[in-house]
């Protein structure tokens, strides 16, 4: 004893410290480290002096809901029938009549920032995706490096907790370009937020028949960065047998397997799963059998278009009686004043755009005849965005094929890059159509009766997209829901249909407050007022805020389009300028597609609008506003340069 006191005495490091506590421990016996806290069994000496306990693992309640989201990208609002649009879309026209269509449901104008929020249930900037993932379109900013907090749990980390099997298949959009590499980190793939099996692509949009696909964690095929440089994956040991199947082929396919493999090892067990084809992002992509069913269908072109659609939607109840359509946008020519050689290429580049969008119905067809077929589809909820952000604008005023974008606003360059393009027609929807987009035109069409595009936060032409909800046991009676929505809603909607509250932590981390608010208020009454009561959106530069009915909005300048294909502009380097953009003020509650700008006429309530942009912005980590001249221009991301 005498001498393990003078050992204390003499250990004053804390390295000594520890020695002195394992002599201690050695000493008297104090080596057995203690239960966990929960635990409920018994621990002695000897197995017959204990008693074994298991913690039982989470099972979801008895009879719980499969749920099934589907997310398409790039469609607009009046593009598919089951909206009013002149494309076949049989399954979804299907799915609505016997469920609920939405039609004053917004996205955030733009892919990663609707994805991210769709995910999480909070807005855009408030999980860091104020731009996108990708190294030129984030900041070091708190609303902008692209890169999901653990703060922010995902619907499939809350659903997998809860005793749910949870795949994803298609488009994510959210993991950092460094991070998509053999090499990682994975905890912002899909696999490390809450996805037990991935299969599709990381970026924002890849070839549809030569995808730069993942499994897991595994790059299949197509093209990674690794290292700085790129490697490419088509001539290396993972190269698989993928060629001539489209894209939307495979991840139908790798959905089905892994319900099947699922429903065969736990029957009762329910899963989630996360669609979000590639469809409709360019390229425009599509076997010929399904753009030849549109040969001639669209030869009157997009003002013809716009017409017959919005006479569909007033006689589906979808918009009001009296409603009108919004004056052609400045970039749009009038379908009559173009010369014969426009008209056949531009019909053409929609003739692909709508064989790409059946073909995209008749796939999911497949996951939803399947669930039929094996008797789960009665106990399966779908929620289904008709497009992430609105009809897309980065197709040019001529529409693209194999080339990026030119600058358009040189007569010569234009009058050359039109002949260039209609001397590849043939390539239109192939796999040699590796850029393929179609012309402003029909992207404003496929909003009808929207204005403005992609990208356009201020508009919505760029946040307004359908949405249907399809549950046989929880909807009883078919209908319109017109209450105002936000995909930050469809978290919380999902939750409290299967019965699931958000929890305080997620493995020990805690958790942020989910912003969303839930729609299932909505399923039995038509009538019930929107509970969903502010909304703010922000993309570069183009920015609104909603509240009550009300919107002020601001479109910015110079902005993509400008950009991108004005010569002069692009070779201008000033300073990003927001205090010359002019805000308008609508009132959505009369005046659903925005032709009425009140601004002059109530100044107040546009200064009260105004101010609360501003305290939403702080609140959600909004700020710097960043435009497409600082994305473009490379100002941003300047940790590595």
């Amino acid at each position: 004893m005498k001498k393990i006191k003078n050992n204390i005495i003499n250990l004053k490091t804390p390295q000594k410290g520890l020695l002195l506590t394992a002599l201690v421990f050695a000493q008297f016996g104090f080596g057995q480290s203690k239960p966990d806290p929960n635990y409920k069994g018994v621990v002695g000496k000897t197995l017959a002096d204990s008693k074994e306990y298991w913690i039982e693992p989470v099972k979801a309640r008895e009879g719980a809901p499969n749920v099934v989201w589907i997310l398409l990208d790039d469609v607009g609002f009046g593009a598919t029938s089951a909206f009013g649009g002149l494309i076949n879309t049989p399954t979804f026209e299907k799915l609505a009549n016997n469920g609920l269509r939405y039609t004053n449901f917004h996205t955030t104008a733009i892919c990663a920032p609707t994805r991210s929020a769709l995910l999480t249930g909070r807005n855009s900037h408030a999980v860091h995706v104020g731009g996108f993932s990708h190294t030129s379109m984030s900041a070091g900013f708190p609303g902008w490096d692209g890169r999901l907090p653990s703060s922010a749990g995902t619907i499939a980390e809350i659903l997998r907790d809860n005793g749910y099997n949870t795949f994803a298949v298609g488009k994510y959009g959210v993991t950092p370009d460094e991070d998509a590499t053999d090499a990682g980190p994975f905890d912002r793939w899909p696999t490390g937020k809450g996805f037990e099996h991935f299969y599709g692509f990381l970026g924002s949009q890849t070839d549809q028949y030569n995808p730069d696909l993942v499994e897991d964690q595994t790059w299949l095929n197509g093209s990674t960065k690794l290292n700085g440089a790129e490697k490419d994956r088509s001539k290396n040991e993972f190269t698989t047998d993928l060629k001539g199947k489209h894209l939307s082929e495979l991840i139908t396919d790798k959905a089905i397997t892994y319900i099947d493999r699922q429903k065969h090892a736990a029957p009762n067990k329910p899963f989630f799963l996360y669609y979000a084809p590639g469809a409709t992002h360019s390229p425009h992509q599509v076997e010929k059998q399904w753009s030849d069913k549109y040969k001639g269908k669209f030869d009157d072109g997009w003002d013809a278009y716009r017409d017959k659609v919005i006479a569909n939607q007033k006689k589906l109840g979808l918009i009001p009686s009296d409603a009108k359509l919004t004056i052609r946008d400045s970039y749009v020519p009038a379908w009559n004043t173009l010369s014969p050689d426009e008209k056949k290429l531009y019909a053409q580049f929609m003739e692909i755009y709508a064989g790409y969008l059946e073909y995209t119905d008749y796939e999911v067809s497949r996951i939803v005849d399947h669930l039929k077929s094996i008797n789960q589809l009665d106990n399966t909820i779908f929620y289904i965005i008709l497009g992430d952000n609105g009809a897309s604008k980065e197709g040019s005023s001529i529409g693209l094929i194999d080339e990026s974008f030119r600058k358009l606003s040189d007569p010569k360059i234009k009058e050359e890059s039109l002949k260039s393009n209609l001397a590849k027609t043939a390539l239109l929807g192939t796999p040699a159509a590796t850029k393929e987009n179609y012309p402003h035109g029909w992207a404003l069409a496929a909003n009808t009766p929207f204005r403005n595009l992609k990208q356009d936060a201020h508009s919505e032409g760029g946040t307004r997209n359908p949405l249907i909800i399809y549950y046989p046991k929880g909807i009883k009676t078919p209908g319109i829901r017109n209450q105002y929505g936000h995909v930050i809603d469809i978290l919380p909607t999902t939750l409290e249909t299967v019965g699931i509250k958000a929890p305080e932590t997620i493995r020990g981390i805690a958790q942020d407050s989910i912003q969303g608010t839930s729609l299932a208020y909505s399923y039995a009454d038509a009538k019930a007022p929107s509970r969903h009561k502010i909304q703010h959106y922000y993309i570069f530069g183009s920015r609104s805020l909603y509240k009550d009915g009300w919107k002020a909005s601001a479109p910015h300048h110079p902005d993509y389009i400008d950009i991108t294909q004005n010569d002069a502009l692009s070779k201008k380097d000033e300073p990003s300028n927001f205090d010359n953009d002019v805000w308008e003020l609508y009132n959505l509650n009369t005046d659903f597609n925005e032709r009425v700008d009140l601004a002059k006429k109530y100044p107040e309530k546009l200064k009260e609008l105004q101010a609360e942009f501003d305290n939403q912005a702080k609140k959600n980590n909004l700020y710097p506003l960043i435009d497409w001249q600082d994305v473009l221009r490379q100002r941003i991301h300047k940790k590595n340069k």
